[in-house]
């Protein structure tokens, strides 16, 4: 069971953890010893995350969400299995937690009067600085 938070808590049937040959640090055991982590997260089937945490789930995952609605994480950032390991459940359970958080709705506001005014004022101020660069010209 992956607790994500007090209310929250992942059954371990929905989790898939299985290792495959790493591309990262190790040297010969690289080419030995299968220590890269694929954790598979079925979420459709998760009956504890809300809906809209769901939806705001397969936002945040993008491309590592299947067709089938499972989850792909991996991490081949450590030579241990167990560390590795620990990373995607770490991650799932990151990317949960962020799912859960409502976002802000964005306020839509006018620009006040005096901002417009100083606007219009800079401009022409660099207006004028940069009139003042030209080059006389003297017509013969």
């Amino acid at each position: 069971m992956l607790v994500v938070n007090e209310k929250i808590s992942i059954p371990d049937s929905l989790i898939q953890i299985r290792f495959v040959r790493s591309r990262g640090p190790g040297g010969q055991n690289v080419n030995k010893v299968n220590t890269r982590a694929q954790l598979t997260f079925d979420l459709i089937s998760c009956y504890d995350i809300p809906a809209v945490a769901k939806k705001r789930l397969i936002v945040l995952a993008g491309t590592r969400m299947t067709q089938e609605g499972k989850l792909i994480l991996e991490s081949d950032r450590h030579r241990q299995q167990i560390r590795n390991r620990d990373e995607v459940l770490n991650r799932l359970k990151l990317m949960v937690r962020k799912s859960l958080i409502k976002p802000k709705a964005r306020i839509a506001t006018k620009p006040s009067k005096a901002s417009k005014q100083k606007r219009k004022d800079d401009k022409i101020h660099r207006s004028k600085l940069k009139s003042n660069r030209k080059p006389v010209r003297f017509d013969h």
